[in-house]
């Protein structure tokens, strides 16, 4: 129990510290990943199911969030080619350009744990891959 519950209060601290950096930009986390993993996907476009899976959240999440960055023109949609079903996010000029300036902010804030010896942060994230595989969310 104690260990669920500082890993639960971490992510509640971590998750404030991330949000407050990303306030300005207008953005929520889950905004900032849904353009991040566009960003680095390869053409700058992933069909919505498939980043609902390597977001690690359900569809209607990734429509939520897709929808608001499609407001402020920072992602498009339009349908797959070879399957009008299949719905394609793209990101667009100004999404990359903000998803650049919140990372470079984050990256300035240590994403929320600035004072974290970088071996400490790998220590951590080890502990964590144990929880991660053997709850079947990682091989």
């Amino acid at each position: 129990m104690a260990a669920v519950t500082s890993v639960m209060r971490a992510q509640q601290l971590l998750l404030s510290r991330i949000e407050a950096v990303l306030k300005p930009y207008g953005l929520t986390f889950a905004a900032y990943e849904a353009l991040r993993l566009l960003a680095f996907s390869r053409t700058g476009t992933l069909p919505m199911g498939k980043m609902g899976t390597r977001l690690m959240v359900h569809p209607a999440s990734v429509t939520n969030v897709i929808g608001r960055l499609e407001q402020r023109g920072l992602v498009g949609r339009r349908s797959w080619p070879d399957d009008r079903r299949v719905v394609l996010a793209g990101i667009t000029p100004a999404g990359r350009e903000l998803a650049e300036e919140a990372t470079l902010a984050l990256n300035e804030a240590g994403f929320g744990i600035p004072d974290l010896p970088a071996e400490r942060a790998a220590d951590i994230t080890a502990a964590l891959r144990a929880v991660r595989v053997s709850a079947g969310d990682l091989d």
